[in-house]
């Protein structure tokens, strides 16, 4: 099988990452597919077991642990797992493809830190905190406490940022797109950086 690359995407909530990686898949020549995690929470609405997450209980979840099925993994609450399946990435390397994550901080540095060399990490960061709190705010979808939850996990998210290849601001959606679309495709196609 041979190996593709793996090109991870994290930033504090709201910073626009998702968006970033929606548009990175949409573009057919960085030949991306999306890395699905697993969680052992409840399936929410409308969300599609093996589309939005592989969907585990607490126990399958530790057992998969023990027997070293996770490329990274992360307790974010008790008995509550978000994790990348070892899995995940052959299937998608098997179909020839490069592996692309919307992944937490501490995932996203410990994938950089199993495969160094084949591994692109890029944070997105939000223009400012304050900035980042109106986007939280106009998502309605998060109490003040939660919002004020994300705020400081945030601050703490903002200084991991020398830790990754590519930092990219988020402050005007159109040029962070462009930016990422250049990084993920010399990183993917480094024959084309060199004519």
């Amino acid at each position: 099988m041979k190996k593709g690359k793996l090109i991870v995407f994290s930033a504090p909530s709201g910073s626009g990452k998702t968006t970033i990686v929606k548009y990175l898949l949409e573009q057919d020549e960085l030949n991306l597919e999306f890395s699905i995690s697993a969680t052992s929470r409840d399936q929410r609405g409308e969300e599609v077991e093996g589309k939005d997450y592989y969907f585990l209980s607490a126990k399958e979840f530790k057992s998969k642990i023990k027997e070293d099925e996770f490329l990274e993994w992360e307790e974010v609450y008790r008995d509550n797992f978000y994790g990348t399946l070892k899995t995940e990435v052959e299937r998608i390397w098997k179909k020839g493809k490069h592996v692309i994550f919307d992944i937490d901080v501490s995932g996203g540095l410990r994938i950089k830190g199993k495969f160094p060399d084949e591994t692109l990490a890029v944070f997105v960061k939000p223009p400012s905190i304050d900035e980042l709190k109106i986007r939280l705010k106009k998502r309605k979808t998060e109490s003040s406490d939660k919002i004020n939850m994300r705020i400081a996990k945030a601050s703490a998210e903002l200084a991991t940022a020398p830790l990754f290849d590519v930092v990219i601001e988020n402050d005007v959606l159109d040029k962070a797109l462009q930016e990422a679309h250049t990084r993920v495709d010399e990183f993917v196609n480094p024959k084309k950086k060199e004519t």
